[in-house]
């Protein structure tokens, strides 16, 4: 099964190893057919701690590592 892929910016890097990405999604009201946007923060795994916040980062879903950490960096240097 594949890997889900999200993008979205990143709000906070406070702690270690981890930073929070916030990922933006629009979608069609069924009703009304305007467009919605809404939000989510993910925790994610960031092992060099690299990022910082205002990066703009791609995020994959991976084992968990911890209770709310189930996502990663992807690094484009493959």
């Amino acid at each position: 099964m594949p890997r889900r892929v999200m993008q979205g910016v990143v709000v906070s890097d406070k702690m270690d190893k981890t930073v929070t990405v916030k990922v933006e999604r629009r979608f069609m009201h069924p009703l009304y057919k305007k467009f919605i946007r809404r939000s989510k923060k993910y925790a994610a795994h960031d092992e060099t701690n690299a990022i910082k916040i205002g990066d703009l980062v791609k995020i994959r879903e991976c084992k968990p590592i911890s209770k709310r950490k189930t996502w990663e960096i992807v690094t484009d240097d493959a």
